[in-house]
């Protein structure tokens, strides 16, 4: 069983690069033959989410750009697999895909990087604060309703260097980014999730491959973790059971131990004016169904103006 080159296939910023180097390398330590000079080829794609930098994401499509000319590729037989940040990837994918592994989980928390130091309690009002996210714009508004939200899009080196250009007073980041790129020294502030609660995914990792490619599928079997996947899973179910638009600010965080699992989620005015939370606990072997759960009873609760289909 081997495919040579084995070709996977990323984005190419920093991050991307250094996520896919990680799969890359544990690849290498549970198959001895993938460590070999040229068994392993990193092909970078850019992607439409890279190319259009001067519009937030909800007005070009949502995060799912960043995945789409992979996608393509993968399907094309172009690449063997592709590395995501499982908080990329659209609900549903396209025919003939399936998500094969996820890697253990990293913290899926969000910090505050702010240019003074500050806490988010103690930025001063009227502070602008960089994100081009509507999960954390609607949360940020939603406990401090003075704050000035201002769309901040990039790589993580990016938005640093706009935060150091006075672009805003403080910018909001996952944490396993900054972890993964050696920079968490340069957090001011991990966000509790009763303040932000994390993005459906953030801080997983998915490895991604055609659905019937049986040999890369049993590669990845050594990497992969059931119970990332089952929270990440409840999540996922819990969004697709909202079927909100990329307009639609949605939280959700999964956490599991002793085969229970417990799920929150979050669903928002993207101005912050008004939330539903919800959540659900149960045996994790039921760890979809208890996301599908959650999601229709927040689908339920919500009125007009929370952006549901």
């Amino acid at each position: 069983m081997s495919i040579h080159p084995l070709r996977i296939g990323t984005r190419g910023s920093p991050m991307a690069l250094r996520q896919t180097m990680l799969v890359r390398d544990r690849l290498a330590a549970a198959r001895p033959d993938l460590a070999a000079p040229g068994a392993v080829e990193i092909v970078t794609i850019r992607t439409s989410g890279d190319r259009v930098q001067d519009r937030v994401l909800a007005e070009i499509g949502g995060k799912g750009l960043f995945a789409k000319e992979i996608e393509e590729a993968l399907g094309a037989g172009r690449i063997d697999l592709a590395v995501h940040s499982l908080k990329d990837l659209e609900t549903w994918l396209p025919d003939g895909l399936a998500i094969t592994c996820v890697l253990p989980r990293d913290d899926p928390r969000d910090v505050l990087v702010s240019a003074t130091g500050a806490s988010l309690a103690a930025l001063p009002r009227s502070a602008r604060v960089g994100t081009a996210s509507l999960r954390r714009q609607a949360q940020l508004l939603r406990h401090r309703s003075d704050l000035l939200v201002v769309p901040i899009r990039g790589n993580v080196d990016t938005r640093l260097r706009k935060l150091e250009a006075c672009e805003a007073d403080a910018i909001v980041l996952a944490l396993c980014g900054l972890e993964r790129l050696d920079l968490t020294g340069r957090a001011t502030e991990i966000l509790p999730r009763e303040v932000m609660l994390p993005a459906v995914g953030q801080g997983a990792l998915a490895i991604e491959c055609r659905a019937d490619n049986e040999t890369v599928r049993q590669l990845l079997g050594p990497l992969h973790d059931p119970i990332s996947a089952a929270c990440v899973g409840a999540e996922r179910a819990m969004l697709a059971a909202l079927d909100g638009s990329c307009r639609t600010p949605i939280a959700g965080l999964a956490e599991a131990a002793d085969g229970r699992l417990m799920i929150e989620a979050r669903l928002l005015k993207p101005d912050g004016s008004d939330e539903i939370r919800g959540r659900r606990q149960g045996a994790i072997v039921d760890a979809e169904a208890l996301g599908t759960e959650l999601g229709r009873e927040l689908r339920r609760r919500a009125g007009a103006g929370f952006g549901l289909s």
